[in-house]
């Protein structure tokens, strides 16, 4: 008989339940227990069973409800109780999700663990804005960086972004002028093209673009809030008729 649960680290994706894996459905519509990130979707959240438990530990900017200290010996805790686990994160648990600090706690104290991928929020969010991360005529790398990163004025950003690159900022709203200045600084130029995917994949999701040097003010003016992606390259002027727009003008359109 087993003793101990298995804790599933799940990623919800960005936000439309059917975006989830056939994986990630399952097991949240069988899970009595989902300890979930503040990000995840209620329409997902309403696919629990009717008997499961649902533990929110929401993060927000200057606000945990849980250390994550105190999440991953939650999670263990539940296990070592001989309870399976759902620990339901917004995108996919690996990418900017803390989900690797969480399978080394549980493993280190004896917990088994599976890795649920999910949709990560930049690969979502830049389709259904229609924007290719990649493209054979402007785009053969990418790049993810964290926006509140420590140190960010200390880092080298010069190849991050630039012709043939796509950089991709999470959690950057808040820090958005420093990290314009940041680039510029770096050598990008203050015309490359960027997007601001606000809510992406959801009904409310908003496109926004502008240049780099007008990303600060169109944040400021278009009253920009989490969850969003902040998209830097050539592949943010591609539009849905796959033509490449003129966006210097669009931000306060």
């Amino acid at each position: 008989m087993k003793n101990t649960g298995t804790v599933y680290l799940v990623g919800a994706g960005p936000g439309d339940p059917d975006l989830l894996t056939l994986r990630a459905a399952r097991l949240l519509m069988s899970a009595r227990l989902i300890v979930h990130d503040g990000l995840v979707d209620p329409s997902i959240l309403a696919m629990a069973h009717h008997d499961a438990k649902l533990v929110s530990v929401a993060k927000r900017r200057s606000h945990h409800t849980l250390p994550q200290e105190e999440i991953s010996a939650l999670l263990v805790r539940e296990a070592q109780a001989g309870r399976d686990v759902v620990r339901l994160k917004g995108g996919d648990p690996f990418i900017f999700g803390r989900g690797g600090e969480e399978a080394e706690f549980c493993r280190a104290h004896g917990v088994e663990v599976e890795i649920v991928p999910g949709i990560s929020a930049a690969n979502g969010a830049a389709a259904a804005a229609q924007i290719p991360l990649t493209h054979r005529d402007h785009a053969s790398i990418v790049s993810f960086v964290a926006g509140q990163c420590k140190g960010l004025s200390e880092q080298n950003w010069a190849g991050l972004a630039g012709k043939g690159r796509t950089l991709v900022i999470y959690m950057g709203v808040k820090t958005a002028p420093a990290i314009a200045d940041k680039l510029m600084a770096d050598g990008l130029s203050p015309d490359m093209p960027i997007a601001v995917i606000e809510n992406g994949a959801r009904p409310e999701m908003r496109v926004l673009r502008s240049s780099l040097a007008g990303l600060p003010d169109m944040v400021e003016a278009k009253k920009v809030k989490s969850p969003a992606l902040i998209v830097i390259g050539d592949v943010t002027a591609h539009r849905e008729d796959g033509a490449l727009a003129q966006i210097a003008l669009e931000a306060h359109q």
